[in-house]
């Protein structure tokens, strides 16, 4: 558990007096100690869930592999000399960059849409920091991704970030390291060189995706070793829905919102929007299976954390469709004020889902 979250945790669970310490967290986080599970929960829902999402995920990493390899494989012959690569094969390299791209636009909702469960479960959550939250480690800090790659070529690209943040990168060349200069292929064929017109470093792209589809082998493993408890369930909605800012804070900073004035390295291919409607599915699916056992002892408060999420991921989702299918280019401003509301929104239903948890004798981690 990050301090961030654990911040999360004290902020919601201090003020209804569940929480007695607020402890910093041990470097080894403990997996949570069983508690009785309520007949009426269907967590093997849960689990059934995260295991789909697991097998989806790991078979786009695989074609996103396969697709690397036949990229990898036609610039070897010629020792990497992409001038020639490109004068030779430009139209063969199209279709194969555009079925890895294809791949990775597959790949990034479906992990988006079980992350509520992966980053909430200690048994689970390292897979979060290694394919989707953790940061390069130039950043430092208790988010620096425990891995370097080791690419075909003997590079080594230590503590490079999260894997769907390198293979954007590399795919849409935001980081120049990742892509070879002077060549731009033209990918939507509108005859002008725009953000994404780059070729990949045939080294880096294979190392990636090979890394990518070891750990999300490893994910699917440990989903299907998972067995979920209540405390888990819980947990992971009270640490993951208070997290709405980051989700609005990283979508601000995007290109967007900030248009050519961002430097990220990620969130080019897809808004960040899209992933925060994509989590909050995911914390519906979580708490779908706790809501037959709630509904027992707090059936108005059952109901109205329900339509409390559904609110909000209509909330969200109305803000995606202006952006993605009106043409809206929010300003940083609107941002802050959106962010606002809908984070008031998050915590209140954090606040309610430990209150009811507190209600059937869930006790949470940091209790």
């Amino acid at each position: 558990m990050t301090p961030q979250i654990l911040k999360y945790l004290c902020g919601i669970l201090v003020p209804i007096l569940i929480l007695s310490a607020c402890a910093a967290p041990a470097v080894q986080v403990p997996s949570p100690t069983p508690q009785p599970t309520s007949a009426l929960s269907d967590l093997s829902g849960i689990k059934s869930y995260v295991v789909t999402q697991s097998e989806a995920l790991h078979d786009s990493i695989t074609r996103l592999q396969e697709a690397s390899n036949r990229y990898y494989e036609l610039a070897k012959p010629s020792n990497f000399d992409y001038s020639a690569l490109w004068t030779d094969h430009s139209e063969e390299i199209l279709a194969i960059l555009g079925d890895a791209r294809a791949a990775y636009l597959a790949a990034n909702p479906q992990y988006e849409q079980m992350e509520g469960v992966v980053a909430g479960v200690p048994s689970l959550s390292q897979f979060d920091v290694i394919l989707d939250a953790g940061v390069q480690g130039s950043e430092g800090g208790e988010d620096v991704v425990p891995f370097d790659l080791t690419l075909p070529d003997g590079r080594v690209l230590e503590k490079p970030g999260n894997l769907f943040e390198v293979t954007e990168a590399t795919l849409w060349g935001t980081d120049p390291a990742y892509i070879i200069s002077g060549i731009s292929p033209d990918y939507n064929g509108n005859g002008q060189i725009d953000l994404g017109d780059t070729l990949p470093d045939a080294n880096v792209l294979k190392g990636t995706a090979d890394a990518f589809e070891g750990y999300s082998a490893d994910l699917l493993d440990a989903a299907k070793s998972w067995q979920p408890t209540e405390t888990e369930a819980f947990g992971a909605l009270v640490a993951n829905v208070p997290t709405f800012t980051d989700f609005m804070d990283s979508w601000k900073n995007s290109r967007f919102v900030q248009g050519e004035a961002s430097t990220g390295r990620g969130f080019v291919a897809t808004s960040r929007l899209s992933d925060l409607s994509d989590n909050i599915l995911s914390w519906q699916k979580i708490y779908a299976g706790l809501s037959p056992a709630v509904e027992t002892v707090a059936p108005e408060q059952d109901t109205q954390i329900q339509q409390s999420l559904e609110d909000l991921q209509q909330y969200v989702t109305d803000l995606y469709v202006q952006e993605s299918q009106q043409g809206k280019r929010f300003t940083p401003e609107e941002v802050d004020i959106l962010n606002a509301e809908g984070q008031n929104r998050a915590t209140a239903i954090a606040g309610q889902i430990a209150q009811v948890a507190a209600q059937m004798g869930i006790k949470l981690e940091t209790q």
